[in-house]
Formats: structure tokens, sequence, C-alpha cells
């Protein structure tokens, strides 16, 4: 059987392992051949400049969280702002960080909608004062193409934006929309995906303690390419249902669509939760590789949240709603 590649697979060379990928280019940087030593080292330069690494850089106040991932070594700054899936920058893994350079995001609004009491427009410091400090959470990232990462993310409480604009009874899911400016997005002018991406969660979800609106990482405000100014972090479910850059949150009655959802319904469902017995259709789900480690590990059943959650899904089939 001939397998026919989809538009929006990522190319082989970005499931290489991380550290051979970039032990690679810095031996090529190295290289005695002036020619490849050029080219790589300006490779090189372009990617990991401070300019690219901590675009933001502006230094947030915070306490640390009781709810953080506890014994799990962070995955460095410098890979976690360069190996990203942020397609509305492009689909390999280094264009985020590359084509976000010039983005803006001041001045920001999100606007919040729907089935609330209080329905408003706010800017990204009126929903942070929503709750009563910033929080550091510690959480590991696991992306479907099986890698994983172990993230300082700085954020507040979703459930803290919640109660503060009273949900009707009608309010059962909760919808998120990232910006749709091609302008200043170049993957948008491309059709592998429909835009504007947009994800959802169910309500208990929404609400539940693990669950935070991001602005910042390592202490700093978010760089460009990790989903500036503010993006949603769900940690027991795959990296995609962690929207970025979000200007839109809406209160529904339905479900609502989901991009990956959308575009490949037999490979992407709604709920999206880490699940070690759910293969993808195209690869097991059952190891992840640790960005910056060799070896696989085994992937943990909710992304190893499961003494948090898992009463959210009692009773549920968890292969028929993946």
């Amino acid at each position: 059987m001939t397998l026919i590649k989809k538009t929006w697979e990522l190319p082989s060379s970005e499931i290489t392992p991380k550290n051979i990928y970039l032990n690679r280019r810095r031996f090529m940087a190295r290289a005695g051949a002036a020619g490849i030593a050029l080219v790589a080292g300006k490779y090189l330069h372009d990617l990991m400049t401070p300019d690219v690494m901590a675009r933001a850089g502006t230094k947030l106040q915070y306490t640390k969280s009781h709810l953080s991932t506890q014994n799990e070594k962070l995955t460095p700054f410098e890979d976690i702002t360069t190996y990203n899936n942020f397609y509305e920058f492009g689909a390999d893994k280094g264009d985020p960080a590359r084509n976000s350079r010039d983005f803006r995001t001041l001045p920001w609004t999100v606007s919040i909608e729907g089935e609330v009491k209080k329905p408003r427009i706010y800017d990204v410091d009126a929903i942070i004062k929503m709750h009563s400090s910033l929080e550091e959470r510690v959480y590991r990232l696991r992306c479907v193409e099986a890698w994983s990462m172990v993230i300082p993310w700085i954020g507040i409480p979703l459930s803290s934006v919640i109660k503060a604009v009273e949900p009707t009874s009608r309010a059962k899911f909760v919808a998120f929309e990232t910006l749709y400016d091609p302008r200043q997005m170049p993957g948008q002018k491309r059709s592998v995906l429909k835009w504007p991406y947009v994800e959802g969660l169910r309500m208990d979800e929404a609400v539940h303690p693990l669950t935070i609106l991001a602005v910042g990482l390592y202490g700093e405000t978010l760089p460009n390419q990790d989903g500036a100014p503010i993006r949603l972090v769900v940690p027991w479910k795959y990296g995609f249902k962690s929207i970025k850059s979000v200007v839109k949150i809406k209160f529904v009655e339905k479900q609502p669509p989901t991009t990956w959802n959308i575009m490949v319904p037999e490979e992407y469902g709604f709920y999206s939760n880490v699940n070690p017995d759910v293969d993808h259709p195209r690869w097991s789900q059952a190891k992840e590789r640790r960005i910056g480690e060799f070896f696989k590990r085994p992937t943990l059943m909710f992304n190893g949240y499961g003494d948090l959650v898992a009463g959210l899904y009692a009773g549920m089939d968890l292969r028929k709603y993946f």
C-alpha cells in the first residue's frame, strides 16, 4: 500500500531527535570547510540570537503554584523558543521563531462573549487582574507527534476569568479563537489549515484548576513564537489544544468546532486527551521523546495528571471520545 503524504504533514526531518539535530548543526558550524561553516553558522545566528530567543523579555512578578509538576527537569529556554508548532508562522519547527520577530502583541484585546452576563472586551492586563496574582505552573507539554517538554508557564487560572464574566446556565462549552492577520502571520496565507485557528473545552474542563491562561514562561512575558501575548494551557491534553495568541473567548451551548477536528476528524478528536492506548492512525502514542533526551519514555495517561482529571471522564469511552 502506498502512503500518500497529506499537505498538513510535517517533513520527516522534523521528527529527528532534537539533540541529534542540534548536535549536527553545531558540528557543521564548527566544521573546517568554510562553505559549510558559513551556511550553518548563519542559520544558527538567525535562529538563536537573543533578538529571537526572547522577543518580549519583560520580567513578571509571580508566585509559585503548588499545582506545579514536581521533580521534572525543565526544558531549556532555547528549545522552548526554537522548536515550536505555530502554523500561523509556518509548518516547520523553526519557522515560528524566524517569522514572528515583528509580530505586534501590544495593544492586545480579548473579546469575552456569548452565554455570559458580563460580556466585555478586555486588554491583557485586565484579564490578569481577574486573579489575585500571576502564578508559575510547571507543566508537561505532550505533542501529538510524540515529543514533549517541561515548561515553567506563568499565568492565571482560566476559572478566574470565567467567574468574572458570570456564564449563564446555557454555557456548556468554551470556544477560543486565535488572531487572524495574514499580514503578520504569513502561515495564514496558505490553506494548510482553515483560519482562524479555533479550539474548545467542555465547561468542567475549562474551570478545572489545572487549566490556565499563560502570559509568560521562564519569568518573562511569552515570546511571540510561544503564543504571545496570551494562550491557553491544558496540560493533560495534546499540545494543539492549548491555543495560542487568543483574541476571542466565547461561551456556547453546543460543542464548538475545533481546527484539527475540522481538517482531519478521523485523526484528531474534540477531547484530545493524552492517551497512550489510542494510537494516531499513522504512528503510536505509547512512547514519547522528551526534547533534549535520546531515548523514548512511556507516555503517561492524561500526560501524568490522571489523579487530578480522570474523574472528568468517568464512564466515557475514551477510545470513542478521543
